[in-house]
């Protein structure tokens, strides 16, 4: 192909087109279209007005709806605002400010949180917020390297904690493994310092084909007697509402215990007239069953990706079962010439080491493609457009 007028020949078209973040369309979010107005009684069945102020940890029955997504007992489980995002940034505040059982990481020289990469950016900006020193470690396509877990976390004690994403991570889409998961619960169950298991488990029932429940970690964590290591977080963003939805934290018994003095003293309550409109779409939609439409509406645009890059036949790619993103993976040094490239014919992608702490991609070879919120045939012009980047990029490497 000639590239350099496929590149002129877009560029004269002016397009406006985005694939940087992993937003549900709008035929997606239609599918909730049916919580926009609450029916029913204000009087959940314990008597509490749910107009008015309390129930903290979440009214019961969307306690219950937060089990059913995120696969544990509903004993784990709080429902509070409308992001999970928040629910971390609370927690990271309450680390901070009280800490877990060895003062407050204020208190600390340093402190450092593991980031499996590639990886997700909102986590990173969260740490960065916080101060929080990122170290990168390696993904395994079943989870976080073990080796390298183990011989950070024995050599480093100013490590706190990990960030995983544990189903369809964000942007890989590799799903961890149990025998990773148990390794991670008995490096930290065992490391010097009390650490946490940050289990965002973003993707939980974001299926594209066969429903498949990921593995309940508390009750691998309660046959090894470390259920206080993780802290688990979950919504509905990409399931209803992507801003209007129910953030979900769950922890053990202990850990709730200790962060509710903390929690309380931030709010008065959640927003129980929306977990209320959750608790009844649920009881009159079935979940399972809403999600496959979800799936009916994202496979099409995974499909046209992936044959897209197929037919390119350049750099390698990951083709998930689920979940929001496909990673692009170029040869090294080309993804930010490629992102730049983009750019110029009006295509938006994801900044280049947006993929790793400090937006440090030290290979410069990782691009995320998020095909969900635009139609078939903006992705299907956004693919054309990044085929002929990609194309371009190569071919200027040849040249050189």
């Amino acid at each position: 192909m000639d590239y350099i007028s496929k590149f002129e020949e877009l560029k004269s078209k002016n397009l406006s087109l985005d694939l940087t973040r992993g937003k549900p369309s709008a035929d997606q979010l239609d599918l909730s279209n049916d919580l926009a107005a609450f029916r029913g009684n204000y009087f959940i069945s314990d008597g509490v007005d749910i107009r008015n102020y309390g129930e903290i940890k979440g009214i019961d029955g969307c306690r219950e709806l937060g089990s059913k997504i995120l696969g544990c007992s509903k004993d784990y489980i709080w429902a509070g605002g409308n992001s999970s995002l928040s629910l971390m940034s609370q927690f990271l505040s309450f680390l901070f400010v009280e800490g877990n059982g060895t003062g407050p990481w204020s208190n600390k020289e340093r402190v450092s949180i593991l980031c499996p990469v590639p990886g997700y950016d909102r986590h990173f900006k969260l740490c960065e917020t916080f101060g929080i020193n990122m170290i990168p470690v390696s993904l395994t396509g079943e989870g976080p390297d073990l080796n390298e877990i183990q011989t950070l976390v024995e050599t480093d004690e100013s490590i706190r904690g990990i960030w995983c994403v544990p189903k369809y991570s964000n942007p890989t889409g590799e799903i961890y493994s149990s025998e990773v998961t148990e390794g991670l619960l008995e490096i930290f169950s065992n490391s010097k310092t009390k650490s946490i298991i940050f289990w965002d488990n973003a993707y939980a029932v974001h299926d594209l084909s066969d429903q498949t429940p990921l593995f309940d970690i508390f009750s691998l964590a309660k046959n090894n007697d470390c259920e206080d290591v993780v802290v688990e977080f979950g919504s509905t963003s990409k399931i209803t509402f992507a801003g209007a939805g129910v953030g979900f934290i769950a922890m053990s018994e202990l850990n709730q215990e200790s962060f509710l003095p903390f929690y309380s003293a931030l709010m008065i309550g959640p927003d129980k007239l929306n977990q209320a409109r959750h608790v009844r779409f649920f009881q009159e939609n079935d979940l399972q069953e809403h999600m496959r439409r979800h799936a009916d509406i994202v496979k099409p645009k995974f499909d046209l990706v992936n044959n897209r890059l197929e037919s390119m036949g350049l750099g390698a790619w990951t083709s998930p079962e689920g979940g929001y993103f496909i990673l692009f993976e170029s040869d090294i040094g080309m993804a930010r010439n490629i992102i730049s490239l983009a750019a110029e014919l009006g295509l938006k992608l994801t900044p280049a080491g947006a993929t790793h702490p400090y937006g440090i991609d030290q290979e410069d070879k990782f691009i995320r493609i998020a095909p969900t919120a635009c139609s078939i045939e903006e992705l299907d012009a956004a693919m054309d457009v990044f085929s002929c980047c990609v194309g371009l990029a190569y071919e200027q490497v040849r040249k050189v």
